[in-house]
């Protein structure tokens, strides 16, 4: 299983398509920082207009913390996209390639080889997350230093650099799991199609429906938003609470889980029924 599952990141990496996650995030997430630090002066101002009455600053909550936990924004939508360039061609993209026809008839288990896809669609994802940590929190710190944490929850909340850095680990955690569904839902779009576009479109619609239900305040979306997987999208910004709201947490990624199993079972059934002679 080792083998099969290194093989499929080998022919994964193989694709120019594949580095540009990488590349996308190694572009962007700097010139956010240089934003910061060219323009952090004036956000320093406008915080100390607007809540000088009522503290006293010392030193500057423009920094590396607050830098990533605005960056962290992107894990709504841009990063979610980023993961569907791999996801959505590491099934169908063989399967337009006519390369199952050989692949197959290995002795190797579709099961297997299914599994292995998946599992590097997995590994791939926590490579993305891992890697827009490392630039936007790792980087943030070191160019532009730590401080504390500014948090608006129910009023003000303060963190020291600490604090915030292992709620920081929590909240990339969460948002791992938040990509495991996109992940899984192209994924399985891809077990469907043999074009690695349709997957990337309809995983990106759905995003944009669910993230629709979610956030416009209609009571017919009331019904709707507990089986909306985006709705849970938030989580990861549950780690800046305080108290942190386990319970919420919990049941929210229980039901991530939930749906990225769903997906992933669906995948594995179609792809053992796939047609490869056709």
């Amino acid at each position: 299983m080792t083998a099969l599952i290194y093989n499929e990141l080998i022919k994964a990496f193989s694709k120019y398509r594949t580095y540009i996650s990488f590349a996308a995030i190694l572009v962007l997430l700097p010139l956010v920082l240089w934003g910061f630090s060219v323009g952090g002066g004036h956000m320093q101002r406008d915080i100390e207009q607007q809540f000088g009455d009522q503290f006293l600053f010392v030193g500057t909550l423009v920094n590396g913390f607050m830098a990533t936990y605005i960056t962290m924004n992107f894990l709504w939508i841009h990063i979610p996209f980023l993961i569907t360039l791999l996801a959505g061609d590491i099934v169908a993209g063989e399967g337009a390639g006519g390369t199952y026809r050989i692949y197959l008839i290995r002795p190797v288990s579709r099961l297997r080889i299914i599994l292995a896809k998946l599992i590097a669609t997995y590994l791939y994802t926590l490579m993305v997350i891992v890697f827009f940590a490392l630039m936007s929190l790792g980087l943030g710190t070191i160019w532009l230093g730590q401080g504390d944490l500014a948090v608006v929850h129910d009023g003000i909340i303060l963190y020291s650099a600490a604090d915030a850095f292992w709620r920081f680990l929590l909240g990339f955690a969460f948002s791992f799991v938040n990509l495991l569904v996109v992940a899984s839902l192209c994924f399985m779009f891809s077990a469907l199609v043999n074009n690695g576009i349709g997957p990337i479109i309809g995983t990106m619609s759905i995003m944009f429906v669910g993230l629709a239900i979610t956030n416009i305040p209609i009571d017919f979306f009331d019904a709707l938003r507990p089986w909306s997987f985006t709705t849970y999208f938030n989580i990861w910004q549950q780690a800046f609470h305080d108290p942190i709201p386990w319970g919420e947490i919990i049941s929210g990624l229980a039901i991530l889980l939930g749906h990225s199993l769903v997906f992933a079972i669906i995948a594995v059934v179609v792809f053992n029924r796939k047609d490869i002679l056709t």
